[in-house]
């Protein structure tokens, strides 16, 4: 179509038409989500003065079940988050799942959370939604400009938001 237009040049578009290929959707690769994930946890590891960190099977197998619908570069930007916020030498089940559930990814299954878990001491108000999202953002924030000193254009992007929204969240959350 482009090239009857004339917007592309015929002669290059036969030099690029040797090879097509059809790569599906990371979604669809579950085998290339952990060769990625593994390969991003050595390099952004290294890169983040963590040398040698790695993911626990369990983390590797919820990595793969995820859909990914931003593809690579939506994983390398989880497997970066996961870095950040993780402590130890190994990023485990755990770490993957906080931060899905921090990225709203992660509903809570019913036989992960406990009927009594319920935290009777808080104030009947407070157990709404809104007040309950608030809080959590007002963590997930505190957090991540903690993990990156205070630097807010990385903690947006440890967030996986806009510096803009970050901005935003920090006027509505009174921070």
């Amino acid at each position: 179509a482009m090239v009857e237009a004339g917007s592309f040049r015929e002669d290059l578009f036969y030099r690029l038409d040797v090879v097509v290929l059809e790569l599906p959707p990371l979604r669809e690769r579950p085998g290339d989500v952990e060769l990625l994930a593994r390969r991003f946890a050595e390099k952004l590891g290294t890169r983040s003065g963590k040398p040698g960190l790695t993911l626990s099977p369990e983390a590797l197998a919820l990595l793969a079940a995820e859909p990914w619908p931003g593809n690579v570069r939506q994983l390398e930007n989880f497997v970066e988050r996961l870095i950040v916020f993780c402590d130890g030498p190994v990023i485990d089940h755990r770490d993957v799942r906080r931060e899905l559930a921090g990225a709203g990814k992660v509903q809570h299954r019913a036989s992960e959370a406990s009927a009594g878990s319920l935290d009777v001491q808080e104030p009947p108000d407070s157990l709404g939604l809104d007040a309950k999202r608030r809080r959590t953002e007002r963590d997930a924030i505190a957090r991540a400009l903690e993990r990156a000193g205070n630097n807010r254009s990385l903690a947006a992007r440890l967030l996986g938001i806009s510096r803009r929204t970050l901005y935003n969240k920090l006027e509505e959350l009174g921070l």
